[in-house]
């Protein structure tokens, strides 16, 4: 839906533009819970496979838009795909998630990072986001993404998933000049690759520092806050006019700071009522969300409610409809079909009393 503007629709709402509907996509899109992907899982089990063979990824890219016809149409790919590009190798295990072996520990495995040259070690990215652009045309906005710099540490101090974060907060509270380091120079790697997915055709790019809403305010200030920062004011300088979006899980206790990270968007989780998330953000900051994962397990009359409610809630102008955080592994097909025909009859839904 582009009217006669050749804009895409979410990228004129990323933009500022009042439309007659919020944009929507959703977040992990593509995946697990699609038959067309899970089938594609079982010919190829590795997930870098899928991620990095550009023929495979614009695949998965395109199923879910293919099936839903979202207003954005996200790169398949993984917050970790730039690690091995600055010397940190990892695998992701099925049923287990990434593992990064060996972990960061030290001020010389830190010194020994070398910069990120996305030309030389993520050429995939290139054919995956220009030939999607190709694909969608107009029709739908291309977005690309990356990790912000406390998650990728995260991950990479940690060398998995981890459910208290204690190495990481460990070396935050006892060796902070080792985590600086480490933190900069994965903000500087990370701008370097956002601005790489904007040249190669991405439109809207999100930053996902999932893992931020672990610390508390006064550490998200000195930890995840100044790398966010760093991000942007790089890519800024180069990209002005590109949107960027920030999402945070469980991030009720630092929405109006991850406001200061200078991101145009705000992608709002579902601990936080959306008209409070507007009141706390500012009616000047944009946002997106924020409609908890599991309302798509509910009847189809709960989900069209619900997406009523967010949007009454969001107001007119300056928001993309979204979940608050990915699509869940089992949620019905025929739910997400709904999901996204009624987020695009939501102005004749609001026109009419409910």
């Amino acid at each position: 839906m582009t009217g006669a503007n050749d804009t895409p629709y979410l990228l004129r709402a990323a933009r500022g533009e009042i439309l007659d509907r919020p944009p929507v996509w959703m977040m992990r899109q593509a995946g697990r819970y699609m038959k067309v992907y899970r089938d594609l899982r079982d010919k190829y089990p590795s997930f870098r496979e899928r991620s990095e063979n550009p023929d495979l990824a614009i695949e998965i890219s395109l199923q879910p838009w293919r099936a839903f016809q979202p207003d954005g149409v996200i790169m398949f790919s993984d917050i970790l795909t730039p690690l091995p590009g600055m010397g940190i190798p990892f695998d992701i295990v099925e049923s287990k998630g990434p593992v990064i072996d060996p972990p960061i520990r030290t001020q010389e495995q830190v010194d020994n990072l070398r910069p990120l040259n996305p030309e030389e070690s993520l050429p995939f990215i290139k054919t995956i986001l220009q030939t999607l652009r190709q694909e969608v045309g107009n029709q739908s906005t291309v977005l690309g993404f990356v990790g912000s710099p406390w998650t990728l540490a995260a991950y990479a101090i940690e060398g998995k998933s981890s459910k208290n974060y204690a190495i990481i907060k460990s070396m935050a509270f006892s060796q902070p000049q080792i985590l600086h380091k480490f933190l900069s120079k994965i903000a500087d790697a990370i701008a370097v690759y956002v601005r790489y997915q904007i040249d190669c055709g991405a439109q809207v790019v999100q930053l996902f520092d999932s893992w931020a809403g672990q610390l508390s305010p006064q550490d998200y200030e000195t930890f995840a806050l100044p790398y966010q920062q760093q991000v942007v004011r790089q890519v800024k300088e180069t990209h002005p006019d590109t949107p960027l979006i920030l999402y945070i899980s469980g991030s009720a206790g630092v929405l109006e700071r991850m406001g200061q990270s200078g991101v145009d968007i705000v992608s709002v989780d579902w601990t936080v009522d959306m008209a409070e998330a507007r009141r706390r953000l500012g009616r000047e900051m944009k946002v997106q969300g924020n409609i908890d994962p599991g309302v798509l397990f509910g009847s189809q009359d709960f989900i069209k409610a619900r997406i009523l409610d967010t949007v009454r809630k969001a107001g007119r102008g300056g928001h993309i409809l979204n979940l608050g955080h990915g699509v869940l592994v089992g949620t019905p097909e025929d739910n997400v079909r709904c999901f996204f025909e009624t987020a695009k009859q939501v102005d004749q839904l609001l026109a009419v009393p409910v």
